[in-house]
């Protein structure tokens, strides 16, 4: 990792996965099932978290935006996108409400345990499978 990338990383108060991310662990998820399926599983475990404020659903974009109170604010949008048919991905992108430069890795556990929570909710199919699966 640059030394650019590992500056960014500590001093960051949120955390985006996308497909072509440098660090393995944000890059984005590909599950089995229709993107209507998948957004509503996605609802489904985050409004069953406790904190956890699902504050709007768009089916018409894949977005869910959440609110998560408790010791620490985050900001949370989740982004389910169809890709092909009965191929799915999902992001995350959590920023931390904190008047400090930083969140000392907080919104990357966050993004990190949303994960683990939803591959065995899923047909998990790999990370980062864009590319392949466009064409």
């Amino acid at each position: 990792m640059s030394f650019m990338l590992t500056l960014k990383k500590i001093f960051s108060t949120g955390t985006e996965t996308r497909d072509h991310h440098p660090d393995e662990k944000f890059v984005t998820h590909y599950y089995k099932g229709m993107q209507k399926k998948v957004l509503h599983e996605v609802e489904s475990m985050l409004n069953g978290k406790k904190n956890f404020n699902v504050a709007s659903v768009s089916e018409e974009r894949g977005e869910i935006i959440v609110r998560v109170t408790g010791k620490k604010k985050v900001f949370l949008v989740a982004t389910v996108i169809m890709v092909s048919p009965n191929r799915t991905s999902v992001d995350f992108s959590a920023s931390t409400d904190t008047i400090l430069f930083t969140d000392f890795g907080y919104s990357r556990r966050f993004v990190t345990e949303l994960y683990k929570e939803l591959d065995p909710r899923l047909h998990f199919l790999g990370k980062g499978l864009g590319d392949k699966l466009i064409k």
